[in-house]
């Protein structure tokens, strides 16, 4: 805010942001930044919304409204002060929509936040670096040749060195124990789920069938890619509750019964929890085990319309709440609920930094308490695997961004052979 304050003289600013973060930047910016007008860009005359933008106006728009055509074009065509994309990872496919919305910006000066510079492979660090300082790191053939593909198959510690001195100048970083030392404690505590015997049997008998069909598959390579990720997705949810995967067959959930005791431990010593998970029906499962149980709760996930995103954030901030259910992708971000302590993440998603991210909803600025989060993952399958994942790509992240998160993608091969582990 302080940037754009002092760049707002000369025109006007462009915030995009998530549309879960959009309201935070409204209500930042009136409350800091008191002299600029703030607008958000909606539902109603976009064009008059615009042409009336000047100097001291700024305009903040989700990356939703970003990626339709004709605001897109709407956008491009004014020539803005600043723009700053916050949860800038949103762009980071070049072959997206939003990110070939992103590049037609023209601005005098660009601004990217992220906590997750890189959340799967180099590629998306060389597209943000494309927004920000175009050419700076060539084409993409050419960085995938110099950098990309020697760190992240070859282990080249000479790329790797000459990489960080290019961007370093571009990147202000900052972690939460150089700058927040006031924040209370941080503890993350795998809870492993024994499986029932009936349970383990219907996950081996799933797990055997995906590696028979796996086995007779005879489609191309990129067919068989998403092939081995459904039989995966498949493998995932039994592991969250076999009634997600065949709704008519009638076993416990190990991973609720363990959810429960946990949560009525947490509930009776005044604790209050954020509970995440990927899978909106899973989200649905606990939802019907909280009525049961009589615990109120908060619920958003991507079908939330904004207005009752913050309606909700805000109840659950004042104490209307004991739990807030929360699907990973819609509310992993940008919102601030420090009303919690406790952070339960159901399933484990493919990258820690996404999980990180969603943990920082309760571990941030405005946070009294220590916080706790637990993983739960199932014993002894493709669960456990995946949480192997994540220590491979926290190391080799932090030999490139000191922290932040990196991986390459993970083959064909590599994906196969989980389901073959576990």
């Amino acid at each position: 805010l302080a940037l754009m304050l002092t760049r707002s003289n000369d025109g006007p600013t462009l915030v995009v942001a998530p549309l879960s973060v959009c309201m935070n930047w409204m209500s930042e910016a009136a409350k800091f930044a008191p002299s600029l007008r703030v607008m958000q860009l909606g539902s109603g005359d976009r064009q008059a919304t615009l042409d009336e933008l000047g100097p001291n106006d700024l305009l903040v728009c989700s990356y939703g409204l970003l990626q339709q055509e004709e605001v897109a074009a709407m956008l491009a065509a004014v020539k803005w002060e600043t723009v700053v994309l916050d949860e800038a990872q949103a762009i980071k496919n070049s072959q997206t929509k939003r990110s070939k919305a992103a590049m037609k910006l023209q601005a005098g000066f660009k601004l990217i936040t992220t906590g997750t510079p890189i959340e799967n492979h180099l590629g998306e660090l060389w597209n943000l670096f494309r927004f920000i300082n175009p050419g700076l790191l060539g084409s993409l053939d050419s960085f995938n040749q110099k950098f990309a593909s020697p760190i992240e198959r070859g282990q080249d510690d000479a790329a790797r060195d000459r990489l960080k001195k290019l961007i370093q100048p571009f990147m202000l970083r900052r972690t939460k124990n150089q700058v927040l030392s006031e924040l209370p404690s941080r503890t993350e505590i795998l809870l492993q789920v024994e499986l029932s015997k009936e349970e383990a049997a219907f996950y081996e008998a799933l797990r055997q069938e995906a590696l028979r069909k796996l086995t007779e598959s005879d489609v191309p390579a990129g067919a068989k890619h998403l092939q081995v990720l459904a039989e995966i997705m498949k493998l995932r949810r039994a592991c969250c509750n076999p009634a997600l995967v065949k709704p008519k067959v009638k076993l416990k959930s190990s991973k609720l019964e363990l959810f429960s005791e946990t949560l009525e431990e947490l509930l009776e010593n005044g604790h209050k929890a954020l509970v995440f998970s990927q899978f909106v029906d899973h989200l649905a499962i606990l939802k019907q085990h909280l009525d049961q149980q009589k615990i109120s709760y908060q619920y958003l996930d991507g079908k939330t319309p904004a207005k009752q995103r913050q309606q909700r954030v805000d109840a659950f901030q004042s104490g209307d709440g004991d739990v807030f259910l929360i699907s990973l992708k819609a509310g992993g971000t940008g919102l601030n609920l420090t009303a919690a302590d406790y952070v339960i993440h159901m399933d484990p998603w493919w990258n820690p930094a996404v999980e990180d991210q969603a943990s920082d909803r309760a571990h941030r600025i405005g946070q009294q308490r220590p916080v706790t989060i637990y993983r739960l993952v199932a014993k002894g399958t493709i669960e456990d695997q995946i949480v192997d994942l994540h220590h491979q790509k926290r190391d080799l992240a932090n030999s490139l961004l000191e922290g932040a998160d990196m991986g390459s993608k993970v083959s064909t091969d590599d994906l196969l052979r989980l389901i073959q582990a576990g």
